[in-house]
């Protein structure tokens, strides 16, 4: 299947301009002129998207994603409901990384890795860590290492939990043979091999992430914290960690465009800051005492819509926002084939109205899945 997007002011993230993307099967092929006629002479199967008055972004990655639902934390009916295909299509994430959270007894890792084969299947491009809050952590073979050696899918380790009353409370050496392991696995592997930290509201903050460096023979780079906007404290530490080269993660909320602008202000690097959604995750709320006072599910639409928001209600570019949901996710968990508008990369584009910027179609590897806002697939039991 050849599809030519003409006409589009294109952010690949970065601006390149009014031009014609063509994709062919899975991938970019071409990005500038483009000759129609050539292609609707080509005796195959063709589309023509006029995207005249839009913008042509990459497809979004969300790199933390609860696939197979998650939370539990009120008991066994507070436990989410696994995600829908067209939840994250309408999100405008072509790409998702899966996670266990808090319970790695009644969630399994064999059926996060089944979700993801079967999204996949469905049409998104699907990864997962190994692991759960607890230490030592859920695997499938016993091993961190060998988790993501043997299985493709799997790139490294999370939600680690530090700074949390809900964590297996782990010893600075516990948490390095943890990230030790990882990081060779994936260099085994030609994987991102990184360890994604849930970071809790704890006083301790990353102080753990902090010693990890300073103590131990590790890589920046293999350390990923999430959840990072707790509290203005935690942020600052998060800037501190993220340049001194380890990347940071913003879940997604009403304020998030307030976060990012405040990370930009007081020196964080930008390089090393990404988005997400904690989507399907449970978002409990705990009193002073540990008891919980409320309870709530976190949608993907988050990611998007605070995305949007960011650019609209804070003296933030598009230019600036956009790395963060695409290319500083795929560096941080090395996608070489994700996260720009580049030939030989996947064909994963989103259009965008340029006034509203409301989601007018996505493309994931090639295949239109929203078309004008209608959804063109859905998943196999969706309605």
């Amino acid at each position: 299947m050849i599809t030519l997007i003409k006409n589009a002011e294109v952010y690949a993230p970065e601006s390149l301009g009014k031009a014609s993307i063509l994709l062919v099967d899975q991938r970019i092929a071409k990005i500038g002129e483009v000759d129609e006629e050539a292609v609707k002479g080509l005796g195959i199967d063709y589309k023509i998207v006029d995207a005249d008055g839009a913008y042509a972004v990459p497809g979004f990655i969300d790199p933390h994603v609860h696939l197979i639902g998650g939370g539990g934390e009120g008991g066994f009916a507070t436990r989410t409901p696994e995600i829908q295909l067209s939840d994250m299509i309408q999100s405008g994430i072509t790409t998702v990384v899966g996670l266990l959270g808090t319970d790695g007894t009644t969630r399994h890792m064999t059926s996060l890795l089944a979700k993801a084969r079967g999204l996949e299947e469905e049409g998104m491009t699907t990864f997962i860590y190994t692991g759960n809050y607890a230490v030592p952590t859920t695997t499938i073979t016993s091993s961190v290492k060998e988790d993501i050696i043997l299985f493709d899918k799997i790139i490294g380790a999370a939600e680690i939990a530090i700074s949390d009353s809900r964590s297996g409370q782990p010893s600075l050496h516990e948490l390095a043979k943890i990230v030790g392991e990882a990081r060779v696995g994936g260099m085994l592997s030609g994987k991102a091999g990184v360890t994604h930290f849930h970071t809790g509201p704890g006083k301790e903050y990353l102080s753990l992430l902090h010693q990890l460096l300073e103590e131990y023979e590790l890589p920046a780079s293999n350390l990923y914290a999430t959840h990072i906007t707790r509290s203005q404290e935690l942020l600052d530490d998060a800037i501190r960690l993220a340049n001194k080269g380890s990347y940071v993660d913003i879940t997604a909320d009403d304020e998030t465009g307030e976060w990012v602008a405040y990370y930009k202000k007081n020196g964080g690097d930008m390089q090393h800051l990404t988005i997400s959604s904690d989507g399907n995750g449970s978002l409990p709320k705990f009193d002073e005492a540990g008891k919980m006072i409320g309870f709530g599910v976190a949608s993907t639409q988050t990611l998007y819509q605070q995305v949007i928001a960011a650019v609209k209600n804070q003296a933030l570019s598009i230019e600036e926002i956009l790395p963060l949901v695409t290319s500083n996710t795929a560096e941080a968990l090395k996608l070489n084939n994700k996260g720009g508008i580049q030939e030989g990369k996947d064909a994963d584009v989103l259009i965008l109205d340029k006034e509203t910027l409301a989601l007018e179609h996505v493309f994931a590897k090639g295949r239109h899945m929203l078309e004008n806002k209608k959804l063109l697939v859905k998943g196999t039991f969706e309605k």
